[in-house]
């Protein structure tokens, strides 16, 4: 055995970019301007050039990415607005914050994105009932494999929505050979650390190719602010990216190319020696993951998360529970279309050690684990 395993492993991240987070750092201890410097429009300069979206606002999180990119459409007490239920609580969180009602909807079990299928039925439910405005439908890239916007962009324009990618996981990721940020009416992204970029604490962005969405994302996230720090326009949040994480970033995002390539490069390396054996993810050709995670299925999860934490593999469930079973949650459940998707997923996912730093032996590790476990116990 080998020594144990990380999840992730951000240590070595930070040694191999120390150069360029150090550099960094001390150019903002230098100026002084910790709140809204320099660093935070050269970043929001950076994901433009990086993305091929027109415009770029940082915020505090990629929960707050959310509440702004909803509050700058105007969605407010009276609308719906379209989510999947197999998501992490603050795609909801973001609609019910604002008054509005989420309305959730299944995934597919194979791609782990929101179902078309099932988004045209919730619609359907929508308009029989007649008594809310759908006002935008959410996309959660989940795992960092983006959702079918082809189809979703489509179902937007045709029901006079605003399509919106929770890609919280998914920043790099390309889809129809356009990067993440560049798809969706609204992008939003988070900086937590442990995502695919990530600085050294809270922080997110909304991007979009529409001028007047940015105006009112930046206007919001300083409270509302007009022309001057006192001229108060709108009612808006405190959700502004932190100087000294714009230039972690900055720093991050100058490697990031390498970090995607890598990823991928071990995901396809873990496709091809598992598929045989265990429920690999199923990737569209016109798609190219980031890979935030890496995502089994199994009916024996349960057991083989055992087995693997005996062998000093660490593993995590991304989600147990979908929104519409969680206690805050229930009530938004009307139970008009199955989710039966979700629930399959909740009993049966689970995700191994993926990041750019990780080594081949430990990668041969983890998968000789996985296939001695799946042979050893007939599973």
């Amino acid at each position: 055995m080998i020594k144990p395993i990380s999840f992730i492993d951000l240590a070595k991240q930070q040694k191999r970019l120390k150069k360029d987070i150090d550099s960094r750092i001390k150019d903002v201890l230098l100026h002084g301007k910790y709140i809204m410097g320099p660093e935070v429009y050269e970043l929001e300069e950076e994901l433009v050039r990086y993305t091929g979206a027109n415009y770029a606002a940082t915020c505090g999180s990629g929960t707050d990415a959310i509440v702004l990119a909803l509050m700058a459409i105007g969605v407010g007490r009276g609308d719906i607005v379209f989510c999947p239920t197999f998501t992490f609580p603050a795609t909801a969180e973001a609609i019910v914050i604002l008054g509005a009602k989420p309305y959730f909807v299944d995934v597919d079990k194979n791609t782990f994105n929101i179902s078309i299928l099932s988004l045209n039925k919730a619609i359907e439910d929508v308009q029989k009932q007649n008594q809310y405005n759908a006002k935008a439908i959410i996309a959660v890239d989940l795992y960092g494999i983006p959702a079918d916007y082809d189809q979703l962009s489509i179902i937007a324009k045709k029901n006079n929505m605003v399509l919106i990618a929770d890609a919280a996981q998914s920043f790099g990721a390309e889809f129809n050979g356009k990067k993440v940020g560049n798809i969706a009416d609204i992008t939003c992204i988070s900086f937590f650390p442990a995502k695919p970029l990530g600085c050294y604490g809270d922080g997110g962005s909304v991007l979009t190719n529409d001028s007047n969405i940015i105006d009112m994302v930046k206007s919001l996230r300083v409270h509302g602010k007009g022309k001057s720090k006192y001229d108060i326009d709108y009612i808006g949040l405190n959700s502004r990216l932190d100087t000294l994480q714009a230039g972690i970033l900055l720093a991050k995002l100058k490697n990031f190319n390498w970090e995607f390539n890598k990823r991928n490069k071990i995901a396809k390396y873990y496709i091809e020696r598992l598929k045989d054996k265990i429920s690999v993810p199923e990737v569209s050709s016109n798609s190219r993951p980031v890979w935030a995670q890496f995502t089994l299925k199994h009916k024996e999860r349960d057991k083989i998360q055992e087995l693997l934490k005996e062998r000093g593999i660490p593993t995590m469930v991304y989600y147990p529970r979908p929104m519409h079973k969680q206690k805050a949650y229930k009530k938004y459940y009307n139970g008009n279309i199955p989710l039966s998707g979700s629930n399959y997923l909740a009993k049966q996912v689970f995700s191994i050690p993926i990041y750019p730093d990780m080594d081949e032996k430990e990668q041969n590790y983890i998968i000789d684990a996985i296939l001695d476990i799946v042979n050893q116990y007939k599973l």
